[in-house]
Formats: C-alpha cells, sequence, structure tokens
C-alpha cells in the first residue's frame, strides 16, 4: 500500500485527533491512531473508550487497509517536519516506512482488528448549533460541574431540550447555572448529560461554523467540519434543580461586576483557607466586602457602590464560588437577587441576547460571629 500526503495538511487533520488519545491507559492498543484507508479516502480516529474523534480526507492510494500507528511517535514526527510531501509506504514485517525529500522514518504499525469499534449515533434527531453559540453555552456553565463521583450525574453538564428552548445545567450542590439558548426548542422535554472530559475536549474544536449534533441513548454526536467527535453520555437520572430555584427573592442588589470582582479578587488574599468566606454587608447604598484570616491575624474591607432595595442584611459566600461567577458573567451590571441569610441567592447579568437567559445560583455560607 502507498500514498502521499503533505506533511501540513496531515498535521492538521491529526492535531484534531490527538486529544482522544490517552496518555495513560491500561490497554495499550489505545495509544495508536487507526488509519482507515478506503476507497481513496483516509479516516483517522482515535478513542480512550469515553470520548472519540475522526476525521478523514482523499487520498491517491492503491489499495484498502486499516492499520493502528504509534499516535504520538507518529504526531511528532509529522509535527517536526516543514511543509513538505510524505509518501507512506507499508513494508514487510508490519513497518510502514515515511519517505520525504530529506529523509526515511520507519515505524511499527499493527492489524486493526484489536482497535475498539467507534460509535455511529443514529443521524435521526438532528440539532444544529452556531459553534460560537455552543461554546458561550458551555463556557458559562460548565465551570460549576460537580469534582466529587459521588453523584455522578452532577459531574457532567445536563443539556435539556424543553419548550422554553435548550437548558444548559451544571450545579455542585453549592452552586448552580442555568443557561437558555432560546432559539431552538422542542415539544418534548428529554435529558442527556455530558461529561465533563467531552466538554473539555469539544470546546477546544469548535470554531464559528455550524455544528451538527445527533444524539442515542447512550452516545452524543458533534458534526464539526470534516471531523467527528463522540462522547459517551453519563447515564443518570439528573437531580430536580428547579426545585432548589427560590421564587421569592424581592430583594435586589445591583452592582458593577468589575468593580465587584476586583474586590472579591483581594478578598481571596484575606479569606481563610478553611472557609474560603467572604462577607456581604448590604444597605441601601453601600455594600461592604470583607474577609478574615483569624490564623494569620489578617482581615480586609472595602466598600461598593450599588443600588439595594431591600432591608440591611449580613450574608456571607465562599469567596472562590463568587469570583468563579463573577468571571463567567459578560456584562458590565449584574443583580444579586436575595431573601435572607440562609437561602439561595441568584445572580443575573443586566443585559443578555434577546435569544438567551442566565441564572446563577449561589448558597450562602454561615457567617463567623
Amino acid at each position: 500500500m502507498e500514498f502521499k500526503i503533505n506533511s501540513k495538511v496531515l498535521e492538521k487533520l491529526l492535531s484534531k485527533i490527538i486529544p482522544a488519545v490517552p496518555t495513560r491507559t491500561p490497554m495499550p492498543i489505545l495509544e495508536n491512531f487507526l488509519f482507515d484507508i478506503k476507497n481513496g479516502s483516509l479516516t483517522v480516529c482515535a478513542t480512550d473508550l469515553e470520548i472519540a474523534l475522526r476525521s478523514s480526507l482523499n487520498v491517491a492510494a492503491d489499495e484498502n487497509i486499516k492499520m493502528v500507528i504509534p499516535a504520538r511517535l507518529l504526531y511528532d514526527i509529522i509535527r517536526s517536519l516543514d511543509d513538505t510531501q510524505i509518501t507512506f509506504e507499508t513494508e514487510p514485517n508490519s513497518k510502514i516506512k515515511l519517505t520525504t525529500d530529506n529523509g526515511v522514518y520507519n515505524l511499527s504499525y499493527s492489524p486493526s482488528e484489536d482497535f475498539p469499534e467507534i460509535p455511529d449515533v443514529s443521524r435521526e434527531k438532528e440539532v444544529v448549533f452556531s459553534g460560537v453559540d455552543l461554546k458561550k453555552a458551555f463556557d458559562q456553565t460548565a465551570f460549576a460541574m460537580s469534582k466529587e463521583d459521588m453523584r455522578p450525574a452532577m459531574t457532567g453538564t445536563l443539556l435539556e431540550f424543553a419548550s422554553d428552548g435548550l437548558r444548559f445545567v451544571a450545579t455542585d450542590g453549592h452552586r448552580l447555572v442555568k443557561f437558555i439558548n432560546k432559539s431552538i426548542k422542542t415539544s418534548v422535554t428529554e435529558q442527556y448529560i455530558l461529561p465533563e472530559r467531552a466538554i473539555s475536549v469539544l470546546v477546544k474544536q469548535l470554531s464559528e461554523g455550524d455544528v451538527k449534533l445527533y444524539l442515542s441513548k447512550t452516545h452524543a454526536s458533534f458534526l464539526i467540519g470534516d471531523g467527528e467527535f463522540i462522547t459517551r453520555l453519563i447515564g443518570e437520572k439528573y437531580p430536580a434543580y428547579n426545585s432548589v430555584i427560590p421564587l421569592e427573592n424581592e430583594n435586589l442588589l445591583a452592582v458593577n461586576k468589575q468593580q465587584l470582582q476586583s474586590t472579591i479578587k483581594r478578598m481571596l488574599l484575606f479569606s481563610a483557607s478553611s472557609s474560603k468566606q467572604v462577607k456581604f454587608s448590604i444597605s441601601k447604598s453601600k455594600l461592604e466586602v470583607s474577609a478574615e484570616d483569624v490564623d494569620h491575624g489578617s482581615d480586609a474591607k472595602e466598600n461598593v457602590f450599588c443600588e439595594y432595595n431591600g432591608d440591611s442584611m449580613d450574608i456571607g459566600f465562599n469567596t472562590s464560588y463568587v469570583n468563579d461567577m463573577l468571571t463567567h458573567l459578560n456584562t458590565e451590571k449584574i443583580t444579586f437577587k436575595l431573601h435572607s441569610p440562609t437561602k439561595a441567592c441568584i445572580i443575573t447579568p443586566n443585559e443578555m441576547d434577546e435569544n438567551e437567559e442566565l441564572m446563577m445560583l449561589l448558597m450562602p455560607v454561615r457567617l463567623n460571629n
């Protein structure tokens, strides 16, 4: 078998596939690319059994063949080459020879029989996104996923198709984020949970072009340009998140996001490492933000201009969580909707695109007296 390909064209293809190659695995076969040459098309696949990536391009090959080639070695070789033509030739003794104008490189390859089957997801249900919109939805929610394996559903992000739009939901039990894309509405409510690893790889693949999403009960497939990203879904039921969203938070605190985040970053330096606590002392036109580290004998307080329509209140939050939420709010002004020092607080941006809705929920922490 022989085919020729430009090094930079192949490098671009392999760079899309390499994220699915595991760095450590008890299954050495997974450390390879699967090369499948069929009827003048080269398809390259990789998988870690959780996610899979594949992409194709046309090559002039003299026969069909399937083989597995050491992924990182091949990728590093191709990446190190200048812009040049490479000839691939299979040799006896399971060797593949790469020839350029200046060099010859021999690698071992293996038969493809042991390489895991890449799942095929039915194309019956198709959802089309702009890549920018999909990336925005994940950027604004995925940070709130749980890191604890006790409740597997919460270690992923929920995609919930509903009559008001496609909802992206993430929660770790202390905070919750719900982002709604109102342009994708369905009459039947359906839930799918994407794992954290899948999202971290997927967002790096997204660009400005359209993305086609296909879903089955066990897997999701994203068609992005000439590539496909496949992930298993978390097969658990997502918690009834709507039941924890308060409806009677009538005290509204409006602040400048940038100013508050600047203050919160300084409070992180003074929050005790054990509690990571920050205190909001709220009155009509003043928000006093303070933190104290008793162990190190340090404390700080700052005043932030605000507009507030409720009774004076002292409420505590986890400083890191507040900072995370502010980092993922792309707006000049935000509103905290409060009820009491022991009830969940809702944070919303004051400006949103008309086809979007974003709500963040944060549980308060008990203040040290």
